[in-house]
């Protein structure tokens, strides 16, 4: 246990990831919005998903090297500034009636830049918050602060607002990410890993971090499969609202594609609430198959039926399976990893789980172009299910012990 190790700060982390993601949640709910009413191209439509997250293919190495040679608590409040200011911007172009696709595109790219430091950061902080043994119970409790902002009140409080103005619910973003930085800052203790005095360059410190993954072969094989599974549904979400709102085939409103977030939120949280005893019963081998087996249901749910309540239902059990796969993995990952070179482990873990995603997003809009939106949905769905191939013979019993 390190001295930064106490309930306070615990809390006080958690408030500031709850509020972060309330920010993040009402913001992913507008932004499509402000790109729907430039475009009904699914092309254009899903750069704005490419470009937010090329980020991951350039920075999250460096962003996982710095990481591990700065005060990780300091970085995130930096980046939560930023968030703050840029999301600021966007709101008063929008608010004078000059944003245009180029604008998004920019802001996508500074938030997913930022977005690399700041989540690399955050997932490198907790074995200094609570002790190894209770690593799943305290992501589960995050996860679900998380989630439930994040999915199930942000998306509904960006809709609501956005309902009145769109400008306004960018503006309540760029605020809640101000709340969260002065939250942050009321952590005590330093966040910054203890290392020797002869540290080697920042390419020296990445290959470190590349080559303890590499060699590492239950890590490798959890970053694969999250990099497929990640691939899948970018390319889902980068169309899904042109499908969901009207006058896309589900013919919702935007409130009705705000209540599938929620139900996605909701049955996130139920995960959260059960994942270690469903652990404890199944184990951590057949909890991250059946998890994997959930992937594909989130791809397939909108074709299901045409009926939203339904589609919401599919989504809500989906969820709840697939998040604990988030929770074990994280805490494995935490728990394995010395926390001198978490950071930089983490990023090539992010890299390979979050670098597929602008590939996922851009194929996602090509399909949906050449051959329609549930082309897309059945490709997602039957690329997502490698993922219990790569989990049955790669996350062996042996493995999993061995990595303790």
């Amino acid at each position: 246990m390190t001295p930064s190790a106490t309930p306070a700060n615990y809390r006080r982390l958690v408030a500031s990831s709850a509020t972060s993601n309330l920010a993040d949640g009402a913001f992913i709910l507008v932004l499509p919005l402000v790109a729907l009413s430039l475009t009904r191209s699914p092309s254009e439509f899903a750069y704005v998903t490419v470009i937010g997250r090329l980020p991951w293919l350039f920075f999250a190495l460096p962003a996982g090297a710095l990481a591990d040679r700065l005060d990780r608590r300091k970085t995130m409040i930096r980046v939560n500034v930023f968030r703050a200011v840029t999301i600021g911007l966007l709101a008063a172009v929008v608010a004078a009636d000059q944003h245009t696709l180029w604008m998004l595109y920019v802001v996508a790219f500074a938030l997913g830049t930022g977005e690399t430091l700041f989540d690399t950061a955050a997932q490198s902080m907790m074995p200094r918050l609570v002790h190894s043994d209770d690593l799943a119970k305290a992501n589960g409790r995050l996860y679900a602060a998380e989630l439930t902002t994040n999915q199930f009140v942000g998306p509904p409080l960006g809709a609501l607002i956005a309902s009145a103005a769109l400008a306004a619910a960018i503006a309540t973003s760029s605020l809640l990410y101000l709340v969260a930085a002065l939250i942050l800052g009321s952590l005590s203790g330093s966040f910054k890993t203890e290392r020797g005095a002869d540290r080697p360059n920042l390419r020296s410190d990445i290959r470190e971090g590349i080559t303890y993954l590499a060699q590492h072969k239950l890590l490798r094989i959890l970053a694969i499969c999250v990099g497929v599974s990640n691939l899948a549904s970018t390319a889902m979400i980068a169309v899904l609202p042109l499908y969901v709102i009207e006058p896309g085939p589900l013919g919702a409103s935007e409130t009705g594609y705000s209540l599938l977030l929620a139900a996605i939120a909701a049955g996130s949280l139920l995960g959260t609430l059960v994942v270690e005893r469903l652990a404890a019963w199944l184990g951590t081998r057949r909890m991250l198959l059946v998890s994997t087996l959930s992937f594909p249901l989130f791809s397939l749910a909108p074709l299901a039926s045409s009926t939203l309540w339904l589609v919401g239902a599919i989504l809500f059990g989906g969820a709840a399976i697939a998040v604990t796969w988030n929770i074990i993995t994280v805490s494995l990952r935490q728990r394995i990893v010395p926390d001198q070179i978490l950071g930089r482990v983490n990023a090539g873990y992010r890299l390979v789980a979050w670098g597929t995603m602008p590939v996922g997003a851009a194929l996602g809009g090509l399909i949906a172009s050449r051959y329609g939106i549930p082309a897309t949905l059945v490709t997602s769905a039957a690329v997502s299910s490698i993922c219990t191939i790569i989990v049955f013979f790669g996350a062996t019993t042996e493995r999993l012990k061995e990595a303790g």
